[in-house]
């Protein structure tokens, strides 16, 4: 029998402590750190059932020059979903590990379940929340004429890979690694030490099979994924699924992903028959009225290679109380303030008694240097009690000294608003646009006064 012992863990971090202690010395965070009871027996591999397997071969690694390792087997696999694949970087890598994680209740499951009723390949869904019947009554909604999809329930690791030997599938989903336990530690399951365990063997068979593995993770009250934070690490892939439970648009971005870029975004639509792919989000981020209001601008952003049009709403309005108020949603409330400082001091506007409130429309946040301009200009519109038409945008960065910066991929922005019928572009006297005609009006200025004198004569 293998000798147990106790070790304690930090149950925010996962640091671990030697004895108990009221404080971790890792996260400075108190009362976290509970006892766990590790068993150090010998740890068979994950393959059990069939050692003979033809995926379950594992084979000799031996250094290797750079030049001479071949990609071309590590073609990525389409998962048949464009906002998928493009917050992936063009599908699933062979090998990989992805954690999606989310607010109870956003879509995760619903989303991997959605996406293995459509996957051409077999893909293993394996469940220690829901039972097969609760997953069939969902998956009816959605796709019932699936065959390629295989619904497994089950907590225990062994018999998860027993049955993985056994139907040898393309893809494997786990909903969720905190239900998961292995027989090698004796801890619950949802613990540090188990989340650690069951996630290194998930590893060991994604690499040793070349079989992309995507887990579902719990997050904490904080919105961070529960578990330790080596658990961020181990994964090849974060996805972080937002969004607002009351409202029935989705929000899909990558906050790591080794096989590509962590800038593109995904947008869904929540619906009775599962998730809409929402291919134009510009439909969802400007409002449908008819009449001209004051206060609102459109911006022309980037969020990756996607070019976004997306509403600012400001409201102006004197203090009652001696300290005006500045709040913003989806928007850096620093860079709002300096913003109006550079109003202030460079156009001649008194905002310093005024309460300003900023809105970007849609439910997303925004950190696009390139909307400062719509910001500006809304401010502006909101304070004059003028409307801005409808049918012109900007895209530029406000400095300092209140002059108009050019921002990247000018071009993009420029199409998106042709096509969206966008009548005219507010853009930097600086920015260099490529030499081709546009059906739109491009406008170019240099500093912030010359967009007061454009927009108010």
């Amino acid at each position: 029998m293998a000798k147990t012992k106790t070790t304690f863990f930090c149950q925010n971090c996962g640091t671990q402590h030697a004895k108990w202690a009221g404080q971790c010395h890792g996260c400075k965070q108190w009362n976290t750190i509970v006892e766990e009871v590790v068993q150090k027996a010998d740890k068979k591999e994950w393959k059990q059932a069939n050692p003979a397997s033809s995926k379950a071969k594992s084979r000799l690694s031996k250094p290797l020059k750079i030049a001479d390792i071949s990609t071309v087997t590590e073609a990525r696999m389409n998962t048949k979903n464009g906002e998928l694949n493009r917050v992936l970087g063009g599908g699933l890598v062979p090998g990989s590990l992805t954690l999606l994680g989310g607010e109870p209740g956003i879509g995760k499951s619903t989303l991997l379940l959605q996406i293995s009723l459509v996957l051409p390949y077999k893909t293993l869904y394996v469940s220690g929340e829901e039972s097969q019947q609760q997953i069939k009554m969902r998956a009816e909604r959605i796709n019932p004429e699936s065959d390629q999809c295989y619904v497994l329930t089950e907590t225990k690791t062994q018999n998860i890979f027993r049955h993985i030997e056994t139907m040898e599938p393309d893809i494997v989903i786990i909903d969720s690694i905190q239900t998961l336990h292995s027989d090698h530690i004796e801890s619950a399951a949802g613990s540090i030490s188990q989340i650690r365990e069951t996630t290194s063997e998930l590893i060991r068979f994604a690499k040793e099979t070349a079989t992309p593995v995507i887990l579902i993770g719990h997050i904490t009250k904080d919105g961070n994924i529960a578990g330790p934070k080596i658990l961020e690490h181990m994964v090849d892939t974060v996805l972080q699924f937002e969004g607002d439970r009351n409202h029935v648009y989705r929000i899909l971005r990558a906050h790591k992903n080794r096989f590509g870029s962590t800038n593109e975004l995904g947008i869904y639509e929540m619906q009775g028959s599962g998730l809409r792919e929402v291919a134009n989000p510009s439909e969802i981020l400007i409002s449908k009225n008819a009449e001209e209001l004051s206060g609102t601008a459109i911006a022309a952003t980037q969020e990756g290679m996607r070019p976004l049009m997306i509403e600012i709403q400001a409201l102006v309005s004197t203090a009652v109380y001696g300290t005006p108020q500045r709040s913003a949603t989806g928007y850096n409330v620093k860079r709002l303030n300096m913003l109006l400082t550079v109003l202030e001091k460079r156009a001649g506007f008194k905002l310093g008694a005024k309460d300003v409130f900023l809105n970007v429309t849609g439910g997303i946040s925004v950190d696009d240097p390139a909307i400062d301009l719509a910001v500006v200009a809304a401010v502006l519109s909101s304070n004059v009690d003028i409307a801005i038409a409808k049918t012109m945008c900007f895209a530029a960065e406000v400095g300092l000294a209140g002059e108009v910066r050019p921002v990247t991929r000018v071009d993009q922005r420029i199409l998106e608003a042709e096509k969206l019928g966008f009548e005219s572009i507010v853009i930097s006297t600086y920015c260099k646009v490529a030499e081709r005609p546009y059906n739109i009006q491009i406008i170019k200025i240099a500093k912030v006064h010359d967009l007061v004198r454009h927009l108010f004569g």
